[in-house]
């Protein structure tokens, strides 16, 4: 089975898709909810990942790579969340906003739409490379 594909959400002002690629990597930790984190567990090296910016910008803005699976969260005193780490691919040329995912009925089965709540979720094939096309690259 080949690399699984995934989309995390972050808010640009607490961390941006630039400060992943000046921080080379970084570990993508503080995931509460347990459907979020079964996809972080779900998670292997080598996995590629769209960024997307919440709450303001509200865009697919950037590709990164799962650099290290999953491991305990430092950030969870009670020890039952994982983290793992993220690197940097590229920006996207163009962002993807959500409101255009929404007009695309192609992607209204993708689970970031489906869950918007979600900060981790999978992405199929088709909707990856749909996201990509509409990015431009």
């Amino acid at each position: 089975m080949g690399a699984s594909r995934w989309l995390v959400k972050s808010e640009p002002n607490t961390y941006s898709y630039a400060d992943l690629e000046r921080d080379g990597r970084t570990v993508w930790d503080g995931v509460r909810n347990n459907a979020a984190a079964l996809h972080l567990k779900a998670m292997q090296v080598g996995d590629e990942v769209l960024f997307y910016h919440s709450q303001e910008g509200l865009a697919v803005v950037g590709v990164a790579r799962v650099a290290r699976a999953a491991f305990p969260d430092a950030s969870d005193p009670a020890g039952r969340f994982v983290a793992v780490e993220l690197a940097p691919v590229r920006s996207l040329k163009r962002a993807v906003s959500l409101a255009d995912m929404k007009a695309t009925p192609a992607l209204a089965d993708m689970a970031m739409l489906r869950q918007s709540r979600l900060s981790v979720s999978p992405v199929s094939g088709a909707d990856w490379t749909l996201i990509l096309e509409m990015a431009g690259s």
